[in-house]
């Protein structure tokens, strides 16, 4: 997976569980595209500190992960759904339409 997308979707489970500024600095640099100069700018602190905060954070959310696996059980999750939608669609000659339907159901439970 793509360090960027990684990471949004790490955020997307775990950001909640990084303080405040943590998520804050983390945004700015991944979904924000702002640079390291400009975020430490921004927090009147050094580049060098903006940089071992990213890092420290994305260790974290690693590990979150690593302990919880949120992230690969969604991945997993979305395939078993679409595995069974398709089962359903060849078997029972579901349009896509339906399907589509179905899926956001079974996403949203």
């Amino acid at each position: 997976m793509e360090d960027r997308v990684e990471i949004s979707l790490l955020m997307d489970f775990y950001g909640p569980l990084l303080t405040e500024k943590q998520s804050e600095i983390m945004q700015w640099y991944y979904n924000d595209d702002l640079s390291l100069a400009e975020i430490a700018e921004l927090n009147q602190t050094s580049r060098q500190a903006i940089h071992d905060l990213i890092k420290r954070c994305y260790k974290q959310l690693l590990s979150y992960e690593s302990k919880l696996n949120l992230l690969q059980k969604s991945i997993n999750r979305k395939k078993e759904i679409m595995n069974f939608l398709e089962h359903l669609k060849n078997k029972y000659s579901i349009d896509d339409e339906d399907i589509i339907k179905y899926k956001e159901k079974l996403e949203n439970l």
